[in-house]
């Protein structure tokens, strides 16, 4: 159950927020949250596992889950390349098709998988969909049976770099299935499935997971037991207007999507210190919320690329990473030297700010060569996964996915978790 301070500082706000942005969400499907978000977003889950490394490690930790389906598995990626981990997961088509019936197909060659007659034992479907002008379907998620959900940072592709993935089960799981099927389920798809595995099958294919539990080394594969976790389930829909200006105007509102109010409604609420790890840093919104968060007084560490995408972000966002962390401690200084501390007049003093670039720790297959992963995490008992990133192309354009964790364990466990895997990865920019 979410505790009183969150339901009071940060879920009803958020909720108001929702409520408020109703009209201008309606216009961009899905849109079915929207009527009741009380009930269709805020739910409970069960953690299970934790996975951190390279894009390549994480699908290889999963493929006894994939494996394991005995009715269906829904692989929802950004991107669909040539690649080592494709390989991994045709590979894992090929074994599930060896386990099931021939019930028809529908496979395009141009996107690499396996010849048809290696998977006669399933009823396959691909979908791509495109919403123009600006078509990023961004999240990256996987279903298998309806049971089980992966959160995981990275799509089906060919990078080294630095990821991460959780799996669930319990009530989250639907509202996955909801999200896939408003948006990309054919209308035959949407009957809820028959002769599903148990729970217990389920966690016992996620026991058999591999196990890397030293942090500095990568991969990292954790097994976990969190049950009954307050969550907050966070699609957050694509828009056709990107909401570009001028230089000399000031920047637009984001759409108000569940992903967006809420992490803004997150720092809003902040008590204490906030870690944000995020692969860019371009959105205006997220800088100017950063920067007031730091003026009440809360710490904030950031973990980020600074050469990663670049001309996706000159196209998106007219700007890069590095240039917006630059332009952030410069207004972060003149914040901290311009701040006469008051507290008769009850000015708090300037938040710390700690900025840290991702390095790899060398060129060997394995190491991951940019960060990707997209993590928050607030006052040490709120965890926000997902495939947003803190750029422009993700707050104001493209389709994203996120979940919010309750959580004091979780919260613990993962920073002490990034810490070590980090170590030896990260320069300190400010």
């Amino acid at each position: 159950m979410i505790s009183q301070k969150h339901a009071t500082t940060l879920i009803q706000p958020w909720l108001s927020d929702l409520k408020a942005g109703y009209n201008k969400n309606l216009t961009s499907p899905p849109t079915y949250f929207l009527h009741s978000p009380s009930t269709s977003l805020i739910t409970n889950s069960n953690l299970h596992s934790l996975h951190l490394g390279t894009g390549e490690s994480i699908y290889n930790s999963l493929l006894p889950l994939l494996e394991s389906a005995n009715e269906e598995v829904i692989l929802v990626t950004c991107f669909w390349a040539v690649s080592s981990t494709q390989k991994l997961v045709n590979d894992a088509l090929r074994k599930l098709s060896d386990k099931g019936r021939q019930r028809g197909r529908k496979i395009r060659s141009s996107l690499h998988l396996p010849n048809p007659q290696e998977l006669e034992g399933l009823d396959m479907q691909v979908k791509s969909i495109f919403l123009l002008p600006f078509s990023v379907m961004h999240p990256k998620f996987i279903i298998v049976d309806r049971k089980v959900a992966v959160l995981p940072s990275c799509n089906v592709s060919w990078e080294d770099w630095f990821e991460g993935a959780v799996t669930l089960t319990g009530p989250v799981v639907s509202c996955f299935v909801d999200f896939w099927r408003e948006f990309w389920a054919q209308p035959e798809d949407r009957d809820e499935l028959l002769n599903l595995s148990t729970d217990s099958e389920l966690e016992h294919v996620i026991s058999r997971m591999p196990q890397q539990q030293q942090q500095e080394r990568l991969p990292f594969h954790q097994p976990l037991d969190h049950k009954d976790i307050p969550t907050i389930f966070l699609p957050s829909p694509h828009n056709r207007n990107p909401a570009f200006r001028l230089p000399w105007q000031r920047s637009a509102p984001p759409p108000p999507t569940p992903l967006n109010t809420f992490f803004l409604r997150s720092l809003a609420s902040a008590e204490r210190d906030i870690y944000i790890q995020t692969p860019n840093l371009t959105a205006p919104p997220v800088l100017t919320a950063i920067l007031r968060t730091l003026h009440r007084g809360i710490n904030i560490h950031i973990v980020t690329s600074e050469k990663l995408m670049i001309l996706e972000q000159l196209v998106t966002a007219g700007t890069t990473t590095s240039r917006c962390i630059s332009k952030l401690i410069t207004k972060y200084r003149d914040l901290c030297s311009s701040q006469n501390i008051d507290l008769e007049a009850g000015y708090a003093k300037a938040g710390n700010l700690r900025i840290e670039y991702f390095t790899p720790k060398g060129q060997g297959r394995g190491e991951p060569q940019q960060s990707h992963l997209k993590c928050t995490i607030v006052d040490g008992e709120l965890v926000i996964l997902g495939s947003g990133n803190l750029d422009r192309a993700s707050w104001f354009t493209s389709q994203e996915l996120g979940v919010a964790f309750f959580d004091k364990g979780i919260a613990e466990k993962l920073r002490s978790d990034l810490e070590g895997a980090l170590r030896g990865r990260v320069r300190r920019a400010l």
